[in-house]
């Protein structure tokens, strides 16, 4: 393998990402406000920190992530017809009926109905879950080494489940799954471009589903996913006394 300056997650470059538009985002949540519980510059200072953090790799509480986790668990499972190594997974019964399955996951429990487990999971038959990915990015400060784990590799697409208390649309166009797993496929000569974000949105009464569906452009994605890897780069060295986990540089 080439030398490597940087390793890089995608989910890092989204919360770089989120960081640039820390602005926008408090104008989708606080702007309607005439006194918001919070400033912009807070919000922008708490932007920083969650980024800094994330880098880190700084453990948190998040129910909704934990839900997340224990969904795809659940699906990854029907999908390879197993038992889970992650967490208890037994099934869910109201009245005598079975209703779906719970997942217990970082001490809590979560319920999923069964109609949703066999429709999301119908949608991955004959994929592979949690695939390992990584390929080399050249950029102007050195090789990037950018990894991580495809949901599901289909014959003709990827695809990556995500779920969200709140859903609208174009939610993820401004992510980076869909342009690094892509990437990465075709420098390991795997040339499938379609890629999918297969959304449960959670309702207090059930549930809604969506799918925002993207085509990879080597020609527009690589230069735009280069530079977004440099101006990411930049933010690291500026900040380099406050990186502790030193595997982004390399370093491990």
């Amino acid at each position: 393998m080439a030398k490597v300056a940087y390793k890089i997650y995608p989910t890092l470059l989204d919360a770089f990402e989120d960081y640039l538009e820390s602005y926008d985002i408090y104008e989708r949540y606080y702007g309607w406000s005439d006194n918001p519980s919070i400033s912009v510059d807070e919000f922008q200072e708490k932007q920083y920190k969650g980024l800094i953090d994330k880098i880190n790799r700084v453990p948190f509480e998040s129910d909704a992530a934990d839900r997340g986790t224990a969904f795809n668990e659940v699906i990854d499972c029907m999908v390879l017809f197993k038992n889970s190594e992650k967490m208890k997974i037994t099934k869910w019964y109201d009245n005598g009926s079975l209703c779906g399955v719970k997942a217990s996951y970082n001490g809590k429990d979560f319920y999923f109905p069964m109609n949703l487990i066999k429709e999301v999971a119908s949608w991955y038959k004959g994929g592979l879950p949690q695939q390992h990915i990584q390929a080399i990015l050249p950029t102007s400060f050195g090789n990037v080494l950018l990894y991580g784990y495809i949901d599901y590799v289909m014959p003709l697409k990827t695809c990556d489940l995500k779920t969200t208390g709140q859903y609208w649309f174009g939610k993820f166009k401004n992510h980076w799954q869909h342009i690094v797993y892509p990437y990465a496929l075709a420098q390991n000569g795997a040339d499938v471009r379609d890629f999918e974000y297969n959304i449960v949105e959670w309702r207090k009464t059930g549930y809604d589903l969506y799918n925002e569906c993207y085509l990879f452009r080597p020609e527009r994605d690589i230069p735009k996913l280069t530079n977004h890897c440099e101006d990411f780069i930049r933010f690291l060295q500026e900040n380099r006394d406050k990186i502790t986990d030193k595997k982004i540089f390399a370093e491990i």
